[in-house]
């Protein structure tokens, strides 16, 4: 059992261990029986849970959701749109190490879902969506006309550093292009 997934129940383990190893090594190489050995359940009790490998896929989707969701909420009680959208690029800067290590694991989920047609996954889109359209309202509040724009730039800066972070095995990518947004959303204002 993972440190993450301790004092839980088996449902929340199981969906826990499948996010931490659909982030290591992708959804196509996970197993069923990889799951409930690292959540520490009998592989037999998943399919209680889970009737489908699709069923958890799309817990774990829902999973990530809630924490894009949580997060954003939390970053909304700063006092200005610039600053909620510096919390947001900070937080990558955060996880830095782990992006450098396993790539996004909201960029990299979305991306390999997006290319798995056997997987009936209809909201892998929404975990990035989430945070662009969060950006795109902040710059909106900004008073940005071409918030939309801007926030697609936003992200794809965070992504593709997330990219070249994980390609390279540094995590110093990351967190040196999280600065320069931050100093570019300086500039905007």
């Amino acid at each position: 059992m993972t440190d993450s997934t301790v004092g839980r129940g088996k449902r929340d383990r199981l969906i826990l261990s499948a996010a931490e190893l659909f982030h290591a090594q992708g959804v196509q190489k996970t197993t069923i029986a990889q799951v409930a050995e690292r959540a520490d359940v009998p592989a037999g009790n998943v399919y209680y849970y889970f009737k489908t490998f699709e069923e958890l896929v799309d817990a774990v989707i829902a999973h990530h959701l809630g924490l894009v969701r949580h997060n954003l909420e939390r970053l909304s009680s700063r006092r200005s749109p610039k600053a909620r959208v510096k919390g947001l690029v900070e937080l990558w800067s955060t996880s830095a190490d782990l992006v450098a290590e396993n790539g996004c694991p909201l960029g990299s989920l979305s991306s390999e879902l997006n290319k798995l047609h056997d997987l009936e996954t209809p909201h892998e889109a929404e975990l990035l969506s989430e945070v662009l359209d969060f950006i795109e309202r902040q710059l909106r509040e900004l008073g940005r006309r071409d918030a939309r724009a801007l926030a697609v730039t936003t992200l794809s800066r965070i992504q593709g550093a997330a990219l070249l972070a994980n390609t390279f095995s540094d995590a110093s990518i990351m967190r040196d292009e999280v600065r320069r947004i931050e100093r570019w959303l300086d500039e905007l204002a």
